[in-house]
């Protein structure tokens, strides 16, 4: 028996060399509209695109030691990461489970019982009680001749990969979101500073205009006016207090922290959006996981092509089995008692009704979809960049122009002061000059977060100094 065994295996071997073939087409990325250079390329063209940003920690480069500990949290704490993974890891699990028929099955079928005939079928007709043990080894072989298992592997292959670059799309997109719910905490800080600024100048004017209206020289109207203002930014403190907690608890969320046990201490924001450099737009389809997600997918249907193509062709599998079998445990090994069988099993499709053709249009217009959804993923990718970079340059632009308004208000607020104090002109003109500077103040403050925004924006668009490949052949 050992020596047909031998002889299974042999022929297992020989069949496993032949099936070289495999049916359905080889991979090729397909062809995506990629512009030789971005339409707004403004400062951050020139230059290697990630030679001033982290690979790894994109977020340093905004040199804030708090936003550094918010985004190393959350890789090891925020659920949404942790579920992400658990996905990988199923994905990768399949992928090994579709890697295992290319080996044969070996398994032990034992089977042990005791039952008794009916007396019709006995020679005596008095019915007759037995045992029956059997021990077989049986051994499974599907000789991959058309490459269905290979295909299967590569597309179990390709699936895993793009749940792994999910996983990375994900993690950019959960840093991003903390980058900007951080700096829009921040801007909040300043703007509460400045309004709470305002609140105890307008509290100095409003004792000074009612000492003024006690002493008869002007009149309730100027008193109301103070009040009204001082009231005014009372309620506007009160409200962004309000938004910074919901900032809050959303980070707190992203960290993995009940909101009732995160905070962050108030600070002024003295950030500044840092220098990116955006590189060629040809960069961008290796840099972005989402788009090596689609292209995964890609590489997926492909694959099931071939799978579809291998229906049309005979399957050829090996069966071997052998072991003892015996009426009693004590006589189960005996020489006498050794059984075997080997042989081949194909099985070739005749008639169908059309089903082999029908999954074999299926699959290709699965590819076709897949195809499609990579080229408009490419199209996202180059909008998202366009938009970051033109908001950039332009938030800059309109930033420089903001900073000459604020100083022209507190200009015109200082004078107004003084003509009011000299009696000149009515406390009117006091307060619409002193609404205008917190109005641009305000404005400067948020203008300068939305440009740290946008900042991070952009990073997410350029992929984050993320190398998906580097990190698939790390795996």
């Amino acid at each position: 028996m050992l020596k047909r065994c031998l002889s299974l295996l042999l022929m297992m071997t020989a069949l496993a060399a032949f099936a070289g073939c495999t049916l359905g087409p080889d991979f090729k990325t397909p062809p995506a509209a990629v512009p030789a250079e971005y339409k707004d390329a403004g400062p951050w063209q020139p230059a290697d695109p990630w030679e001033n940003l982290p690979r790894s920690a994109w977020w340093e480069i905004y040199n804030d030691p708090i936003l550094n500990d918010l985004e190393m949290r959350v890789t090891s704490s925020n659920q949404e990461l942790q579920a992400g993974l658990s996905r990988v890891a199923q994905a990768r699990a399949s992928a090994r489970i579709s890697r295992a028929d290319l080996y044969p099955r070996l398994d032990v079928n034992g089977v042990a019982s005791r039952g008794r005939t009916a007396g019709d079928f006995s020679p005596d007709g008095r019915g007759q009680t037995s045992n029956f043990i059997s021990l077989p080894l049986d051994l499974a072989y599907e000789v991959d001749l058309w490459g269905r298992i290979r295909r299967s592997v590569e597309a179990a292959g390709a699936e895993a990969d793009a749940f792994l670059a999910d996983y990375h799309g994900l993690l950019l997109t959960i840093q991003a979101e903390v980058a900007r719910l951080y700096f829009g905490l921040r801007t909040f800080d300043e703007e509460i500073a400045v309004v709470r600024r305002t609140i105890g100048l307008r509290e100095e004017n409003l004792q000074l205009v009612t000492s003024r209206f006690r002493g008869g020289e002007i009149s309730k109207l100027d008193v109301n006016r103070a009040e009204t203002e001082l009231a005014t930014a009372q309620a506007d403190a009160v409200g962004l207090q309000r938004r910074r907690t919901e900032f809050e608890n959303a980070l707190a969320v992203l960290v993995g922290l009940p909101a009732s046990e995160f905070s962050l201490t108030a600070r002024r924001m003295d950030l500044r959006p840092p220098a990116i450099a955006a590189g060629l737009p040809a960069a961008l389809l290796q840099r972005r996981p989402d788009i090596a997600r689609s292209q995964r997918l890609v590489a997926a249907a492909n694959a099931r092509i071939g799978i579809a193509e291998t229906a049309f062709f005979p399957a050829v599998s090996l069966f071997g089995s052998g072991g003892f079998e015996s009426r009693g445990l004590s006589s189960l090994f005996d020489a006498n008692n050794r059984v075997w069988a080997l042989g081949p099993a194909v099985s070739l499709p005749i008639f169908e009704g059309g089903r082999n053709r029908a999954n074999l249009n299926r699959a290709r217009a699965a590819w076709e979809e897949t195809v499609a959804n990579y080229r408009q993923q490419t199209l996202v990718a180059f909008q998202e960049v366009e938009d970051g970079l033109a908001g950039l340059r332009l938030l800059a632009e309109q930033a420089v122009f903001l900073d000459e308004a604020v100083r022209a208000a507190r200009r015109a607020a200082e004078l107004s002061g003084k003509r009011y104090d000299a009696g000149m002109v009515s406390y009117l003109e006091v307060v619409d000059a002193e609404r205008t500077t917190l109005q641009s103040e305000r404005l400067a403050i948020q203008l300068l977060g939305a440009r740290l925004q946008t900042s991070v924006f952009l990073i997410r668009a350029l992929g984050g100094g993320f190398d998906l490949e580097a990190s698939l052949a790390s795996e």
